[in-house]
Parts: structure tokens; C-alpha cells; sequence
């Protein structure tokens, strides 16, 4: 695959992981300092976008890290908090145009488990040629996902991989520094019985319409069935990426986040209250592994690498899954696949 690049991948991929780890050992050290009530505190809420203080520590050292890259190679850095849309040259001034690559990033999805203490969250992080404003999910190249542990964990993972050259993974020791490669496999199983599958709701608004679609989709699924001992399990991650790991590990075999949907049926323009590309950028990690990961439509992922645009995305753990799920999800969305105004 041809990244359009001027230096080996390996160059590129070991100076992304190298910031994901300068990144998660940083804020490690800084999680065990501090009281959830500093780590909560709301530094900035525009937009949409509400910046907590553990977020600005993050996002203060990674542009530095990137700064100290771009001394070598021009790109252009994209991620929350750094200019109107998001677009921020690196280094600064300088044209996007001269841009070797787009990065987009994500230093911390799922700021508010891990600022209780209460679930990992995850730096995630995207390659992609310097397309300009057409670059898109599709495009991303490489991709970095680690884990942010919370201080009741020594174990974190990260995760790497270069399109059409599979995957990889390493479980890092916190306390020690001992790295240990380990393999990832996403579920196997063929139907959804006794295992996690879950429709994204987390928040107040669409909530209800969501709901209203999820209990049609399991009565088609499973048919009508007296309250006896449950058939799937369901597990509200408050991170795309961990999300997105959780199928990666075997852990759950479906994830539907229809927010997007939710909202345009409601009649909201656009909310904030969605997945972003930022947060679903290492989706390329989960594909290379063999999970299948499409838009609304059951399409490949193509949303510019925007930090407003609205994502809708369906995970299914593998070929099978999707063949005898994805009819029945797109007839609820769609009665039949829409050829326009897609999501």
C-alpha cells in the first residue's frame, strides 16, 4: 500500500507510538497526584466541546511532542482545541499545502470514566496522506490506539497497524516496564447468543428512539421470548475506542452507535453529541484484525477527517455476524438502502 510518504512507515509509526507512550506515562503519573473534583474541573465548553483539566494537560504535551516532530517533517495536526477547524500546521505557519501527512488524534477518548477513575480510556491516532479537506477515514494509512489505565491498573495495552499489513499488539506493565506482545482475536461466534452486543446510548437525548429500535431488533433476532434467563448482554463503554477494542479482544461480537440517525429523525441539525472522526480514527486497527466496520449505510467509513462531522458506524465482530445482521439493521433504519443524504 503507498502512503504517499517520503520515509520507510516504520519512521512514522515508531514516532506516533513513541508520543502515544510519552503521552500515557505522563498522564499516569499525573492521575495518581490528583483528586477526581481538579482532574473534572471544566477548563473550556464550546462548541460542543466541553475541555476538562485532564484534558488540557494532555493536549498542552502533545502539541509539544508534535512541535518536536514536525522540526523534522511538515504535517498538519488535527484534533479539538487547536484552531476553528481543527487544523492545525505543524510546524506553525507553515502552508497545509507543504503538509507530508494529516494527523488526526484523539489524546484522550473517554475523559470522563477515566477522570472518576472508574474505566481506561484511549489515545487514538490516524495517518493519512495530505489529501487536503478530502482526506477521510478511508484514507488513514496508519493507526495507533493505547490504552489510558486508570490508577487501579498496571496492565495497558497498545495497539498498531499499517493498512494491508495486519495488526499488532503489545500489553505494557505500568510498574515495571516490561512489554510482552500478545495476539488479539475477535469473536468467532455466529450469532449473538451469551455474548456482549450493544446499541450506543449514552446520553439523555435520542435515547428513547434508539431504544424503541434496539427492542425490535432483538424480537427479530431472537423472537418474542418470555423474561427468562437473557440472551445478550449489553456494555456501555463511554469511548469509541474502547469500544472499538472490545470487539478487537473477543470481548463483544456487536456495537451499532446510530446517534446520527437518532438525531436527523429528531430534527437536530447537527449535535455534538456523537462520534467524531477523531474518535473512530483507529477503526483501521479492528479491519485489519478482521472486524467488520461500515457507516449507516453499510458502507466503508468515508467522513472527512473533520472534528465536527457526525459518525454513524456499526461493528460486527466478523463476516458471519454482519451477513445475518446487517439486513435486519438496515430494513429498521431504512425499510430500504436510501441512495442519498447519507450519514
Amino acid at each position: 500500500m503507498t502512503l504517499l510518504l517520503s520515509r520507510d512507515v516504520s519512521y512514522y509509526l515508531n514516532r506516533l507510538r513513541a508520543i502515544h507512550t510519552r503521552l500515557r506515562d505522563h498522564l499516569y503519573r499525573y492521575l495518581r497526584t490528583q483528586e477526581p473534583s481538579v482532574l473534572s474541573a471544566v477548563q473550556r465548553d464550546a462548541g460542543g466541546d466541553t475541555q476538562y483539566r485532564i484534558d488540557a494537560e494532555m493536549e498542552r504535551l502533545l502539541l509539544d511532542l508534535c512541535r518536536e516532530w514536525a522540526r523534522e517533517v511538515p504535517f498538519v495536526l488535527i484534533a479539538e482545541g487547536l484552531a476553528e477547524d481543527g487544523w492545525y500546521p505543524l510546524p506553525e505557519g507553515s502552508p497545509m499545502e507543504e503538509a507530508e501527512f494529516l494527523l488526526i488524534i484523539d489524546p484522550i477518548d473517554g475523559t470522563r470514566p477515566l477522570m472518576y477513575d472508574k474505566r481506561s480510556a484511549w489515545i487514538l491516532s490516524g495517518i493519512a496522506p495530505n489529501f487536503g479537506k478530502e482526506t477521510t477515514l478511508e484514507h488513514i494509512g496508519i493507526a495507533v490506539q493505547t490504552e489510558l489505565p486508570t490508577t487501579r491498573q498496571y496492565l495497558a495495552y497498545q495497539l498498531w497497524a499499517v493498512k494491508g499489513q495486519g495488526a499488532h499488539a503489545e500489553r505494557h506493565d505500568m510498574l515495571t516496564g516490561a512489554v510482552q506482545s500478545v495476539r488479539l482475536q475477535p469473536s468467532r461466534a455466529g450469532t449473538l447468543q451469551h455474548g456482549f452486543a450493544s446499541f450506543v446510548k449514552f446520553f439523555p437525548e435520542g435515547k428513547a428512539l434508539i431504544a424503541e429500535l434496539e427492542a425490535r431488533f432483538w424480537e427479530r433476532v431472537f423472537g418474542i421470548l418470555p423474561a427468562t434467563n437473557p440472551l445478550a448482554f449489553e456494555d456501555q463503554y463511554t469511548s469509541t475506542g474502547g469500544q472499538l477494542f472490545e470487539l478487537m479482544a473477543g470481548h463483544d461480537r456487536f456495537v451499532a452507535d446510530l446517534r446520527p440517525w437518532a438525531f436527523q429523525k429528531l430534527g437536530y441539525e447537527q449535535s455534538p453529541l456523537t462520534c467524531h472522526p477523531y474518535d473512530i480514527c483507529t477503526a483501521l486497527i479492528a479491519q485489519e484484525l478482521g472486524v467488520e466496520i461500515t457507516n449507516l449505510y453499510g458502507e466503508p467509513l468515508r467522513t472527512p477527517l473533520d472534528i465536527r462531522a457526525p459518525v454513524g458506524w456499526i461493528g460486527y465482530a466478523n463476516r458471519q455476524l454482519r451477513q445475518t445482521l446487517e439486513p435486519i439493521l438496515m430494513e429498521l433504519l431504512w425499510g430500504a438502502p436510501p441512495v442519498q443524504n447519507r450519514l
